[in-house]
């Protein structure tokens, strides 16, 4: 279930290329949000380009593996309160990135700030690389949301139900180096240093057998989407819960107004 935002006129092809940059490097493809006077928040046109770029890695056979990238200060800031993230996509839902069924693997290469959707994009991913000033976090709950893109059933499945509760719970954020020591992060980079090693550990992958790597991600990604269907169910149930109450009305005016929240 999605929030409802308002009306955004359908982005330009012209919008959507300046969201969204791609890269091939031999068989491995650079998918590079390029937002970054906005942390790389995600509007519709960010969207589009994600779907794009994610349905390029899925359906040309030259493609072994993709790379998620940001910035170095911001990796994604979530969802631009402000306009929305636009519609959720038929082959990828919201974002055009968390609830596709890919063949591909997909690796989030992380600097800087993960936050709300952000985390949600880097939890869709395979692998996540991360530089030692890498930060995420699940701010929802201090705008009067829920997070609603994956990460009520993702997060304590990549870190521990009690480290998800206090993520979800409080919104603070958690540093790379406890999010590898949890088992989030795969691999650690040097400040600036993600991108290098992500695209060395996307070349090992890309190496081996495509077949083999694809039944692989296929068989372990299905035995995760029975609790993937549930989740998924549940967090439109979270959402319904809220979406229609005055605290989302508040919390969203808070932050658009530069001051804490006043709950009812």
């Amino acid at each position: 279930m999605t929030y409802p935002w308002p009306d955004q006129p359908e982005p330009s092809a012209e919008e959507v290329a300046a969201r969204v940059r791609t890269e091939q490097d031999g068989t491995v493809l650079l998918i590079r949000m390029t937002r970054p006077e906005k942390h790389n928040a995600i509007d519709a046109a960010m969207t589009r380009g994600l779907d794009a770029a994610l349905d390029r890695l899925d359906d040309d056979p030259g493609l072994r593996c993709g790379v998620l990238l940001g910035g170095d200060r911001a990796f994604c800031a979530g969802t631009d309160v402000a306009v929305g993230p636009g519609a959720p996509t038929p082959r990828g839902g919201n974002y055009g990135v968390v609830a596709r069924r890919r063949r591909t693997p997909l690796l989030a290469a992380v600097e800087g700030i993960a936050y709300g959707g952000g985390f949600e994009l880097a939890l869709a991913c395979d692998l996540v690389v991360a530089s030692r000033a890498a930060r995420f976090g699940l701010p929802e709950v201090g705008l009067g949301l829920v997070a609603n893109c994956g990460a009520l059933f993702r997060t304590p499945r990549a870190l521990t139900p009690a480290v998800a509760k206090r993520l979800l719970l409080t919104g603070d954020p958690i540093d790379a180096a406890r999010a590898h020591e949890l088992g989030l992060v795969t691999d650690l980079a040097e400040p600036g240093g993600a991108e290098a090693v992500a695209r060395q550990v996307a070349q090992r992958i890309a190496e081996r057998s495509p077949a083999a790597v694809s039944a692989t991600l296929a068989a372990v990604d299905s035995a995760v989407l029975e609790a993937d269907a549930r989740g998924w169910a549940d967090t439109d149930a979270a959402v319904a819960a809220i979406v229609d109450g005055p605290e989302r009305a508040e919390g969203l005016a808070a932050f658009a107004e530069r001051r804490p929240p006043h709950w009812a």
